[in-house]
């Protein structure tokens, strides 16, 4: 092969070469993990923010930062996230607790020391039995929230 003839090989590898290193870069970038998105247990009984949506693969984290312990607990009744069955305890003043959703779907989750299901399978304030009533006879507002998962779409 001539050099004249070679010179016309080149180019073409070139940008094929180039076309390989620009998709392996794009690929490389997706691998790095998202960002934790935080559900924080503010110095009172409920969950900041209530409702968050997040992507597959994407942590949450939960903080308490309240001098009361706390749980997470699925409402496996609603939950189409995965993770069905957790029941975590949030210790005082900083515990933690993280998820990383592997599909798309719904994850209801609540305080069982702030909140009970009733029948219906719905969030409500623990009542006489563990709630505290204020001077006008309400038991407070469940603690509880939602985490929506969206696909890698």
């Amino acid at each position: 092969m001539s050099l004249s003839q070679l010179r016309w090989w080149i180019v073409p590898c070139l940008l094929v070469f180039s076309a390989l290193l620009n998709a392996y870069g794009q690929n490389a970038s997706s691998v790095n993990p998202p960002a934790a998105t935080q559900i924080i247990v503010p110095d009172e009984d409920r969950f900041l923010p209530f409702a968050i949506t997040v992507r597959v693969g994407q942590p949450v984290i939960w903080i308490n930062h309240d001098t009361d312990d706390h749980t997470v607990v699925s409402n496996d009744a609603f939950n189409t996230a995965g993770h069905r069955g957790v029941n975590v305890t949030l210790k005082a003043n900083g515990g933690t607790f993280a998820l990383v959703f592997k599909h798309p779907g719904v994850f209801p989750f609540y305080c069982r020391f702030h909140s009970m299901l009733d029948a219906d399978h719905q969030p409500k304030a623990p009542g006489p039995d563990g709630g505290i009533q204020d001077s006008n006879g309400n038991y407070g507002t469940p603690m509880n929230g939602v985490i929506t998962v969206l696909g890698d779409d």
